[in-house]
């Protein structure tokens, strides 16, 4: 498409002020003063925009987006930005620290060496997870765009990215809100004066119900069942009315009770952008932190609390040998900080142009990995206090993993406290709170990637749109409802989420620091911080960290999980449907690559030398 030169008395005195010219109808930067520099950095990367139709400066000036951008670029309060600074913070944290920072890592810690792990997952993270992190909240501040519309401005050809992260999103909305329904029933069922997971006397109680809080002689034996797990799978759950994946049976209309009043909150939330959202994790991202110094007290305090520690942290080097807990540590660090998922893009695009976004990058990390550390002990005073209780080791009690450890064992152990429903109504009520900021985080960066899409649908109909996300999400929920949804829910898990987003996150690396460039992406963070990215974080972004992804990738291949949850072996076919799911996000890429060279005029080597630079698609053509 033919784009005219700016002729307005705007475009002239940007060009002027040598801060953005327009030449042969590309953007191009000029020389910059320092004072000058938050300026032209706003101007040259704004927010996406659609040429209006109703003015006749802009029908006179310019006939293409790229002006009409331009236009609306000088104009900054167009897009929405963080109120405060703590806003962001708080939301990259509530984020990053979610659930499984308080079931995963611990469980990973004392499986594969104790405190001999750390090592290798203090390493993963400094290689690996940070600098993808740091990458990442860099892309969305610079260009200001969701994980959709951004690659437009980075690489185009790479479109089908976006997408693929937006399809990842509503698979993870579709069962992490179901763990919080399990939450917020607990929750609901904590307000007893005696917890109803404490006793065998309850209608969906078995025979092998076996109390050994009670007083009198208990024998456990291997068919004996503690209360707290009859309560969670056949009181909660009511897995024992299904068969299996190929016979879920029906809904629980209590938990789809409880996952509409979460899914309320969520919305009201999120509903009007980060101005709402910044304001309520003041309350969700902090109160986990509150709850679990309580907890780390009280456990601390009770008997057997340092045969957990021991358990936890007494470090087997042997282990260091092994390649699968180098594997643990970096899949750990990986899912644990969260960059591929769209969010960091999103929460940075509305960050000021001038925000620090490597101070952010390093404190939210360090966060993030400290409180995986001190959920551990949380964790752990409570398991060595059962063994200390059940007289076994503590080996024993830590085999539940996932939210087993919290519904099952955490649970128990709390409701044979003293102040037993005191501890378990705030135990809960963090397990929400830590579930709420991952869920506002997922579906914004989705929000956030359609809106700047499509501005001309869904600028002015947020509320809408959030309201049809959220319900299609809510439907989306209904299979991880019925009697059977446990097994969905792990199946999920394991194969609809993780490889696709290792692969999206990949190849993200790759086009970022091999297509759009290195040196290009150290210069936009200069612009922006003033400093360019030293030698580490380039020799990372260009090979360690695509390594570090591709090492996990291939090891998630050759041996794929073997799925088992309770009594229950998922059949064969169950993997290739979890394939299957997976594969169905990471196909937007190859296809969409396929799509542009099609529709793009020119030989093959023309397309694909003209897909790795964003000039060279926009002024070939605006789309």
């Amino acid at each position: 498409m033919e784009t005219t030169p700016l002729d307005s008395k705007k475009g002239q005195s940007a060009c002027k002020d040598g801060e953005d010219c327009q030449k042969n109808g590309i953007l191009q930067k000029g020389l910059t003063s320092p004072g000058d520099k938050a300026e032209a950095g706003q101007i040259s990367n704004g927010y996406s925009a659609v040429q209006s139709s109703g003015e006749e400066g802009d029908a006179q000036n310019s006939n293409t987006a790229d002006n009409t951008a331009l236009d609306t670029e000088v104009h900054p309060g167009e897009r929405e930005t963080w109120t405060k600074k703590m806003d962001f913070l708080l939301s990259v944290i509530g984020y990053a620290v979610d659930l499984g920072n308080v079931w995963r890592f611990p469980y990973i810690c004392y499986q594969n060496g104790g405190g001999a792990f750390l090592i290798p997952y203090t390493i993963m993270a400094i290689f690996g997870g940070i600098p993808l992190f740091y990458m990442e909240l860099a892309l969305g501040q610079y260009h200001r765009n969701g994980c959709i519309s951004i690659w437009k401005k980075i690489c185009p050809i790479f479109k089908g990215i976006g997408f693929a992260i937006c399809i990842i999103a509503f698979y993870i909305a579709s069962y992490y809100n179901t763990i919080m329904a399990w939450a917020l029933y607990y929750l609901i069922s904590s307000f007893t004066d005696q917890l109803p997971w404490t006793s065998c006397e309850n209608p969906w109680n078995t025979d092998n119900c076996t109390n050994y809080f009670s007083e009198g002689n208990i024998t456990w034996t291997s068919h004996s069942i503690s209360p707290a797990e009859e309560f969670y799978t056949r009181h909660v759950l009511q897995i024992h009315k299904s068969q299996g994946l190929d016979d879920v049976g029906g809904i629980s209309w209590q938990l789809a009770l409880c996952i509409m009043l979460i899914f309320t909150i969520v919305y009201f939330s999120i509903w009007k952008g980060v101005k709402t959202s910044g304001k309520v994790v003041w309350v969700t991202a902090t109160f986990p932190y509150i709850i679990l110094s309580i907890l780390l007290v009280r456990g601390a305090t009770l008997p057997g609390a340092w045969r957990g520690v021991l358990f936890y942290l007494k470090p087997n080097w042997q282990k260091l040998l092994e390649t699968g807990v180098w594997v643990d540590a970096a899949a750990q660090i990986f899912f644990s900080l969260g960059p591929g998922f769209g969010v960091l893009l999103a929460f940075a695009s509305y960050n000021k142009f001038n925000n620090n976004c490597y101070q952010d990058a390093l404190v939210t990390s360090i966060v993030n990995c400290m409180t995986s550390f001190m959920s551990g002990f949380v964790i752990f005073t409570v398991l060595g206090y059962m063994a200390e209780m059940r007289n076994e080791d503590v080996s024993e009690v830590a085999k539940d993993t996932g939210p087993s450890l919290l519904f099952i064992t955490y649970a128990e152990a709390i409701a044979n406290m003293p102040a037993a429903t005191f501890f378990a109504i705030i135990f809960f009520l963090m397990i929400i709170t830590l579930g709420l900021d991952s869920t506002f985080a997922g579906l914004e960066g989705v929000i956030t990637a359609v809106l700047d899409e499509f501005p001309h649908v869904w600028a002015k109909r947020r509320e809408w749109f959030v309201l049809a996300v959220v319900i299609t999400c809510f439907f989306g929920s209904l299979s991880t409802l019925t009697f059977g949804g446990a097994y969905v829910v792990k199946l999920l898990e394991e194969y609809a989420t993780g490889p696709a987003v290792l692969t999206v996150v990949f190849l993200e690396a790759i086009a970022v620091s091999w297509f759009y460039g290195i040196n290009q992406f150290c210069s936009d963070v200069k612009e922006m911080l003033g400093f360019s990215p030293g030698w580490f974080w380039r020799i990372c972004w260009v090979a360690i960290s695509p390594i570090f992804l591709l090492f996990i990738i291939c090891s998630f291949l050759s041996s794929p999980p073997e799925l088992r949850l309770f009594n229950y072996n998922y059949p064969r076919w169950t993997v290739l449907l979890g394939y299957c799911i997976g594969t169905s996000s990471f196909i937007c890429i190859p296809t969409y690559i396929t799509y542009r060279l099609i529709v793009t005029p020119g030989t093959f080597k023309e397309v694909t030398l003209l897909s790795r630079t964003r000039e060279g698609w926009l002024g070939r053509e605006q789309y």
